[in-house]
């Protein structure tokens, strides 16, 4: 049978999501722990999509297959008692053999999160991104945003050591808002699909506006670019949270 099964991770020990020789990945923890159940046999593990270095998620969602009789209510436990503290399983349910995480996936939300406070406490250094002496005018940030709104090319937003051919995608929502009991700037986006670093390049560019080494008149410009060069510097990877993965079904 098929089991999809959302789960949350603290990515500041891991190397990324996906498998790499020699590193520690949250991939690698998944199929360690379900090689086990199977006595030895490989499960593979599928994603909606890989998180870089760093990158947290409170939502992701996985597949893979499972020959084993374990009743559905006791697969989120057995796997949470053999997982390292830094990946939990939230939830986990049988679906239709031609379920795919990735490729079924139509819709994504990210957070990228900067923490305002003067001192950045240790327990939020790996978590959120601070803002040091500067203090961003977050009206500017939201009225550049706005243009980022509906289908463009996002090239002048993703990393050029990318292998995608099409670079047109749709952003559905953009917010903005300030965490008055955190005293932390959370960007919240919503989309059909992201490209790679396009969220953080996303966040880093409105993070120039906001502190006044762009203008808000800069980003249509930038985005009509189809430039990675025009764009802001690549926000860093510990501030970024996979929220959400939307199905059709």
């Amino acid at each position: 049978m098929r089991l999809r099964a959302i789960i949350s991770y603290d990515g500041s020990a891991f190397s990324g999501y996906q498998v790499q020789p020699g590193k520690r990945t949250v991939q690698l923890e998944l199929e360690r722990v379900l090689q086990t159940m199977h006595k030895g046999s490989i499960v593979k593990v599928v994603a909606s999509g890989r998180t870089d270095a760093g990158v947290h998620a409170t939502g992701q969602v996985i597949h893979f297959d499972s020959e084993l009789t374990l009743p559905m209510d006791r697969w989120r436990t057995a796997l949470n008692v053999q997982l390292p503290g830094d990946i939990r399983v939230l939830l986990v349910e049988q679906v239709q053999s031609d379920f795919h995480a990735r490729y079924n996936a139509v819709g994504k939300t990210y957070r990228y999160i900067w923490s305002l406070n003067e001192v950045h406490s240790p327990f939020e250094r790996n978590y959120s991104v601070h803002a040091d002496r500067y203090k961003p005018d977050i009206k500017r940030m939201k009225e550049a945003s706005i243009h980022l709104l509906g289908t463009h090319d996002f090239s002048s937003f993703c990393a050029s050591n990318t292998s995608v051919k099409d670079f047109v995608r749709t952003i559905h929502s953009i917010r903005l808002e300030v965490d008055k009991e955190m005293n932390q700037l959370q960007m919240e986006i919503s989309g059909n699909g992201f490209l790679y670093n396009m969220v953080r390049i996303i966040a880093g560019t409105l993070w120039e506006i906001g502190i006044g080494k762009k203008s808000v008149e800069d980003l249509p410009e930038i985005l009509q670019s189809c430039n990675r060069k025009n764009a802001g510097k690549t926000a860093p990877a510990h501030g970024l949270y996979l929220e959400k993965v939307v199905y059709s079904q």
